[in-house]
């Protein structure tokens, strides 16, 4: 590869990560509007409908560009990014559904939240991201 080709391959992927991290900033901001305009900002139904569908929408961009990036990403990082991804998801789903019966049993007294899943399926993937860079460096 030519300096030139390896600048040019540097630039896409600084576009490509800026640009996903736009999606996921919109997504972000229209998930806390869609939580929290029905509770502190309105109480029109069509709104609350109107702002879930928006962050569908962004949602469905942000997978998109997420797509883009990994496709730009040279195959090493590609590997490191689909070992975090089935690490993350089998976290997710194990915990998930263990979590889940939990709740439905009633070992435990609280209900069992999305948003704790999200959290944990985050803190997954990115110390395996960490972890991944570390172990091919």
């Amino acid at each position: 590869m030519t300096a030139s080709q390896n600048n040019n391959w540097a630039e896409e992927i600084k576009r490509n990560t800026i640009n996903l991290a736009y999606w996921t900033i919109a997504w972000t901001a229209s998930m806390a509007l869609a939580t929290f305009g029905p509770i502190f900002i309105w109480e029109n139904q069509a709104m609350t409908i109107s702002g879930i569908v928006i962050n569908l929408g962004l949602g469905a961009g942000m997978i998109l560009a997420n797509k883009r990036h990994l496709n730009g990403l040279d195959e090493m990082q590609k590997k490191i990014q689909l070992e975090a991804m089935a690490i993350a998801l089998g976290v997710g789903i194990v915990s998930g559904l263990s979590y889940s019966l939990l709740d439905q049993t009633n070992v435990i007294q609280m209900d069992a939240e999305i948003s704790h899943l999200v959290i944990l399926i985050g803190l997954t993937y990115a110390m395996a991201i960490f972890i991944g860079r570390y172990r091919y460096k």
